[in-house]
């Protein structure tokens, strides 16, 4: 039995492409997302199956199902990432792969929004037409955008801001044509900070927004 659950993963990761490659600190070794994506398919779908006391034939065929939809997961989000990093070039966007696995694009706000305003800069707009352009190729994708702010001020002021620009951001993909249905806007505050508050550039990068793209039916 773990030797078909096994060869199933095995399976998953030859056909999904994994990869060992220098990621710059010495040679660390480092996955191709789409195997993962198998990997982590394979083990839920046989976790399930063996937690509903099916059969030995069933849990492994449950283990290569999800191999197969964990895989096509991975390579949906890797084919955004990839058009998004060529989109984003040169806009001050960074896009990143966040630790559960979705597409981040972080969006500093001294490109998006003036001091205390929550009004989206009239020259960001070409950058988000961008990220709708691609959200709206399949309609596929859940986003989560989530505002953030520096530690300036108070939790009074600092998490409606950060929620108003977040809804600005969700509002404005949503005229693009990224159903409703498929965005949530949240604001975090002072939160999650990415830099020191301690200095103006690093209070400057905590002031941002993050557009977080995961697959979805």
């Amino acid at each position: 039995m773990r030797a078909l659950v096994i060869s199933s993963v095995i399976g998953a990761l030859a056909l999904s492409g994994c990869q060992t490659m220098d990621n710059g600190t010495g040679g660390a070794r480092q996955y191709d997302k789409t195997a993962i994506g198998g990997l982590i398919g394979a083990a839920a779908g046989y976790g399930l199956s063996r937690g509903n006391a099916n059969s030995s034939a069933q849990n492994n065929r449950a283990a290569a199902i999800g191999a197969i939809l964990g895989a096509g997961t991975g390579l949906y989000l890797d084919n955004k990432e990839k058009k998004l990093r060529q989109q984003m070039q040169g806009t001050g966007v960074e896009v990143n792969r966040n630790p559960d696995g979705s597409v981040g694009l972080v969006m500093p706000g001294n490109i998006t929004f003036d001091t205390n305003q929550s009004t989206i800069k009239s020259n960001f707009y070409s950058t988000l037409n961008k990220v709708a352009q691609t959200l709206t190729e399949d309609n596929k994708s859940a986003i989560l955008v989530t505002g953030y702010t520096d530690s300036t001020g108070n939790d009074s002021i600092n998490i409606p801001l950060s929620q108003a620009r977040a809804q600005s951001v969700a509002s404005y993909l949503a005229r693009q044509g990224v159903p409703t249905s498929r965005i949530n806007a949240q604001g975090q505050g002072a939160a999650n900070p990415i830099a020191s508050n301690a200095t103006a550039s690093g209070r400057e990068q905590n002031r941002r927004v993050e557009i977080s793209i995961y697959a979805a039916n």
